[in-house]
């Protein structure tokens, strides 16, 4: 049953090849920042809506949040769609990719959901680039009952069960006393001073970090003027370790080097944790093989699984959900030259023929990979097997919701 499955989720997506290349296209054209992915997200929904699936927007108290359902089937395939975007350099990391070709594998779904014995289920996640909205939606019972999740992220290289970084945002503010810096500096306390000796404290610790470590941060405001002692500074870091375990570690000495620069100046201080934190990827070991078994039928050439472990990579709120329940987040070669994501080139090359090409590849991929999943009796019985249990577990012990965010 699976091969002539797999054939008409391929004609599918053919089918539909003009229409998900305009949604890419389109979503990429008007980048919009995290929680304000009001045009993307209604593009996302609209398609779907028109094409006999259940909206509901808006969902997990997120405005640009969506779901999209189909089908009746035990067996539930979620699908997440990513649709923000950068500051100033727009779709550098090809979310405008991902969503179309998850709407893409949801279309090529319906068709065969019948017979598969499964659900179709479309998930609007915003804010993947700050905000977390994945780990909202997780964490207040959006992903409850799903029994597997994929999505597919363009990318320099092509690989199917890459690793990430966990990650946490942390902004610091300082707030000192203003005062003439000619006439009066000895009247002022100065805040720009108190973030100065902060980044100083973090360079000399970075010499200690434990591997996979790593610290980056900006200043977000600096003071108001050169001739005015500055009163208030306020930068934000991200802080990246290889578990959620490191990370933990890494946060506890961050924040002494925060406290540093209020000690060393006088000034006070406030840390706030803007986002979740993510968890680093786990990716589910035979839904990642069934996915390198899809895309390399498709002619595509994965790295090696020793090739991917050893890739650097950064940080997805789609690890908090490979962590919850069996997942994958493969990534999906474009042509790009010597640029990465987070470049202005990329951007460029996520609105190329090869960026198409990837959005219906992708599309294929994420198909193939539930249908493979759903006609196999012993994996569809393990995915069942783990939905009832976490079902099961949530009802006992509610998760909490946890609403501040990166």
């Amino acid at each position: 049953m699976s091969t002539d499955t797999k054939v008409q989720c391929r004609s599918t997506v053919e089918r539909y090849s003009d229409a998900l290349v305009g949604l890419s296209r389109s979503i990429h054209a008007e980048p919009e920042l995290a929680f304000a992915e009001h045009r993307s997200a209604e593009k996302v929904a609209t398609l779907l809506a028109a094409e006999g699936f259940a909206v509901e927007r808006g969902t997990s108290g997120l405005d640009t949040a969506l779901t999209a359902t189909y089908g009746s089937g035990d067996l539930v395939v979620g699908l997440c769609a990513e649709y923000d975007a950068l500051p100033e350099v727009g779709h550098a990391c090809g979310h405008n990719v991902i969503a179309a070709s998850s709407v893409g594998a949801a279309l090529a779904l319906r068709e065969v959901a019948d017979r598969l014995g499964i659900t179709v289920k479309l998930f609007g996640t915003p804010a993947e680039e700050a905000g977390g909205g994945k780990v909202l939606m997780l964490e207040r019972g959006a992903f409850d009952g799903v029994s597997l999740a994929m999505m597919v992220h363009p990318a320099p290289h092509e690989t199917c069960a890459c690793s990430s970084l966990a990650i946490t945002d942390l902004e610091v503010a300082y707030t000192g006393r203003a005062s003439h810096a000619a006439a009066a500096p000895h009247l002022g306390v100065n805040a720009a001073d108190a973030l100065t000796v902060a980044q100083v404290s973090i360079g000399l610790l970075r010499q200690h970090l434990e591997h996979g470590q790593m610290v980056h941060g900006i200043v977000t405001h600096g003071g108001a003027a050169p001739n005015i002692v500055p009163a208030r500074t306020a930068g934000l870091f991200y802080l990246r370790a290889e578990n959620l375990d490191s990370l933990t570690h890494l946060d506890e000495r961050i924040r002494r080097c925060f406290e540093a620069g209020a000690v060393a100046t006088g000034c006070e201080y406030e840390i706030t944790q803007v986002s979740p934190n993510y968890a680093e990827l786990a990716p589910d070991p035979w839904l990642a093989m069934a996915y390198r078994a899809a895309v390399t039928e498709l002619g595509r050439e994965p790295l090696s699984p020793a090739e991917e472990a050893n890739r650097q990579t950064g940080s997805t709120d789609m690890g908090n959900i490979t962590h919850a329940l069996p997942a994958i987040h493969p990534t999906i070669a474009i042509d790009c030259g010597n640029s990465v994501n987070h470049q202005p080139e990329f951007a460029a090359a996520c609105a190329s023929p090869s960026a198409d090409r990837a959005v219906l590849d992708g599309a294929v991929a994420l198909a193939w990979t539930a249908v493979v999943a759903a006609s196999d009796d012993a994996q569809r019985a393990r995915l069942l097997a783990d939905t009832a249990d976490r079902v099961n577990s949530r009802v006992a012990v509610p998760a909490t919701a946890g609403g501040f965010e990166a």
